[in-house]
């Protein structure tokens, strides 16, 4: 694996964020960890979403404030991956997604990349007081399990998100 490394997003990076947005697309993955870029087809209007959501005066009504990352190689400063830390819970997040979400484009997957993200951003969760994190998985999800796994994950449950009609998986990390 190449190393990377995870960045706040800024305009240098908005043809990447289009292009890892259409990509996601075409694959039908699920965007995760992308903050509001699955919804958004500028990149732009992403990017002051992203910002809005930084600051707890501007986070958008019943979302919480949350740092995006850009996982990006340092060989060749592609992005390869999107992971974002949700500073605290609403019932959702409480419930089902967790403070941490990633995904990693499909062309650059099954390289650690996941796994190095999330290890990455373990310490920005410790400093902005988080004891501990939670993450959710679909069981189907063998890789994003590993990934979490693999930086300390504990099971705790199975939870059932009837408004996706999916079932996830919760893991506690003590950091």
């Amino acid at each position: 694996m190449d190393t990377i490394k995870l960045i706040i997003p800024t305009e240098e990076y908005l043809d990447q964020a289009r292009t890892y947005r259409q990509e996601m697309l075409d694959a039908g993955s699920s965007m995760d960890g992308c903050g509001p870029l699955r919804f958004n087809e500028s990149a732009e209007q992403w990017l002051a979403d992203v910002r809005s959501y930084t600051d707890p005066a501007t986070v958008p009504e019943g979302k919480v404030q949350a740092t995006q990352f850009l996982g990006v190689r340092e060989s060749d400063g592609r992005v390869v991956g999107m992971l974002q830390v949700r500073h605290t819970f609403n019932e959702y997040l409480e419930k089902y997604a967790g403070h941490i979400g990633y995904s990693v484009r499909p062309s650059e997957r099954r390289k650690g990349y996941a796994r190095e993200m999330l290890r990455l951003a373990l310490p920005f969760c410790k400093s902005i007081g988080l004891d501990k994190v939670l993450i959710a998985c679909e069981p189907d999800n063998p890789a994003s399990r590993r990934t979490i796994l693999a930086n300390g994950g504990v099971y705790e449950s199975t939870v059932h998100e009837p408004g996706k009609n999916i079932d996830l998986e919760r893991y506690w990390i003590t950091l």
